[in-house]
């Protein structure tokens, strides 16, 4: 027996166009109400827009080269008013000139869609094709492409270039403070490495933990996360190095009232003793005495320059004897000094040598300069170098307080010499003082170097100024 089913399946009719929707309708009226670019604006400036924006509107780099390869079919006048930049090129003949596949072709073109940089303005057979006059060059009719909603995305796009600039200064700003903070915190944990502070291990550490590398993919929330651990840390290394000098206030202004003798094991401060000072106001202190006079003048004998001979004493055969030395130790250091040419050095010499930064650091008083203002300036001038105490006391030691400063001189001047300056001044100190040591530091040739420079420099300028000026 025969059956007849009653159940008709419905015919699958073909579309035979694109499928609408309410985003395609927007972008046809936009193209129909497009008037045109401003006159200030050309149509490859939308493109700049579009390659500096990036990612952050949406383009992908093969986005980007797609929509250039089909501007570069548009013309100037395509963009003005009573016009519109479609271009009618074929699917096949543009992926031939990309070397791609037809089907990326669609996809791109449907991922620029999406972004808001086209539109399509399609045939009845779904082909793309068009005409233009020979006289003017407008299009009279074609159907494909349509470059206008492009110029609709000008505002964003520059909107969003903005917020990418204001984003990258936040980041590269960032990164400065990270890299000043990391400068910062490595200082303090040298200065704590020679003054053998406690708790300088656990910094070291901490701060390896924190001091990884980082690139532009790290995000501004993470870079920003890194400088917080990077000031954290540095607070706490400042309080632990600001701490220790507090505990050690006496050994860090102990120099200031130091007498003329070395200091063989620390710096603490001595007690006062007015025989061991030359450096007395006649106006304000009573006539001083033979034998305390004797006394001066063989700690005079530590100063550079050639020393005074003293009559019936021992003392006047070793220059550079002190009364706490010990006798064994005298010869080794008269010859250390001898090396490094304190006694061809005059206060005046050092005077001359040095930079106006040394110079504002030494004491005014109504008398002429002596020794005593060139370690005050010295002192004075310690801290802003970056030179602990103890590399000033090892200086002391080796050249006495008086070719210890002359060593802050030298480094002074070379930290700001314009070719070439000594970034860590505090190591080149100590490497003058391992050279004295050794007795391999000349002291003399360097400050009669400086005074040579500086003669040759005002030679040249009085040279170089007109006869004119130097008659007036």
């Amino acid at each position: 027996m025969q059956h007849i089913s009653s159940n008709i399946s419905p015919i699958r009719q073909s579309r035979g166009g694109r499928i609408s929707s309410p985003k395609l309708r927007d972008t046809i009226n936009q193209s129909q109400d497009f008037e045109g670019l401003e006159e200030s604006v050309k149509h490859f400036s939308l493109l700049t827009l579009v390659k500096r924006a990036g990612k952050g509107a949406g383009f992908s780099s093969k986005m980007v080269e797609l929509l250039e390869h089909y501007m570069i079919f548009t013309r100037e006048i395509d963009w003005q008013q009573g016009s519109q930049p479609i271009v009618y090129k074929s699917q096949e003949q543009t992926a031939m000139d990309l070397d791609i596949t037809v089907r990326h072709v669609r996809r791109l073109e449907k991922e620029l869609f999406d972004a808001g940089a086209l539109t399509w303005i399609d045939s009845g057979n779904h082909k793309r094709y068009g005409q233009r006059c020979p006289d003017t060059g407008r299009i009279i009719y074609a159907y494909g492409v349509d470059l206008t909603p492009l110029a609709y995305l000008k505002s964003k796009l520059e909107e969003i270039i903005h917020e990418q600039q204001l984003y990258k200064a936040a980041w590269m700003e960032t990164k400065r403070q990270i890299s000043w903070h990391r400068s910062q915190v490595k200082s303090v944990l040298a200065e704590m490495t020679e003054l053998e502070a406690e708790g300088q291990g656990a910094f070291l550490s901490n701060y390896e933990e924190i001091a990884t590398r980082y690139d532009t993919r790290m995000s501004l929330e993470g870079m920003r996360s890194m400088l917080g651990k990077h000031q954290e840390l540095y607070n706490r290394v400042l309080e632990a190095l600001d701490r220790y000098y507090k505990d050690n206030k006496t050994n860090k202004e102990s120099c200031r009232t130091d007498s003329n003798d070395l200091h063989k094991q620390n710096t603490n401060k001595k007690l006062f003793n007015k025989l061991n000072t030359d450096r007395r106001d006649t106006s304000h202190c009573f006539q001083e005495k033979r034998n305390g006079n004797i006394e001066n003048k063989a700690a005079k004998a530590e100063r550079p320059g050639r020393p005074e001979p003293t009559k019936g004493r021992a003392e006047a055969s070793q220059p550079y004897s002190s009364k706490h030395q010990k006798p064994q130790d005298s010869e080794d250091r008269g010859n250390l000094l001898s090396k490094a040419g304190l006694q061809h050095i005059t206060v005046k010499q050092v005077l001359n040598a040095g930079s106006q930064r040394f110079k504002d650091h030494i004491p005014l008083q109504q008398r002429p300069m002596d020794w005593e203002d060139v370690v005050e300036a010295a002192y004075a001038l310690r801290p802003s170098l970056h030179i602990s105490q103890q590399s000033w006391a090892n200086a002391c030691q080796v050249l006495t307080k008086y070719g210890a400063a002359i060593c802050l001189l030298l480094v002074d001047q070379a930290a700001q010499r314009p070719e070439n300056p000594v970034r860590k001044p505090a190591a080149y100190f100590n490497t003058m003082i391992s050279r004295a040591r050794a007795g391999e530091l000349h002291l003399h040739r360097s400050i009669f170097g400086l005074l040579k420079r500086e003669t040759e420099a005002l030679t040249a300028n009085d040279i170089s100024e007109p006869s004119s000026q130097r008659r007036s």
